[in-house]
């Protein structure tokens, strides 16, 4: 199940509290302490080539994007 849906179920049982706190314990997604999925960035929340040196947290395809807006030259 993703953090989605999960979301989509927990509106529809919002009114019932024990379904509700039962859900939330045994179906929620838990946070990611490391791995893949805990690096994202910053503009568009892809997780794949992800360049997080001098503090950029961004993915390839964006920091391409916005590399001279930043004052980062291309070279040859």
């Amino acid at each position: 199940m993703t953090t989605s849906d999960a979301k989509k179920v927990l509106k529809q049982i919002k009114t019932k509290p024990a379904k509700y706190i039962k859900f939330q314990k045994h179906n929620l997604p838990n946070k990611r302490k490391f791995g893949k999925a805990t690096k994202k960035c910053r503009r568009c929340g892809r997780t794949g080539a992800h360049i997080s040196k001098y503090g950029l947290v961004l993915c390839r395809q964006c920091f391409r994007e916005i590399a001279l807006n930043l004052g980062f030259k291309k070279y040859s």
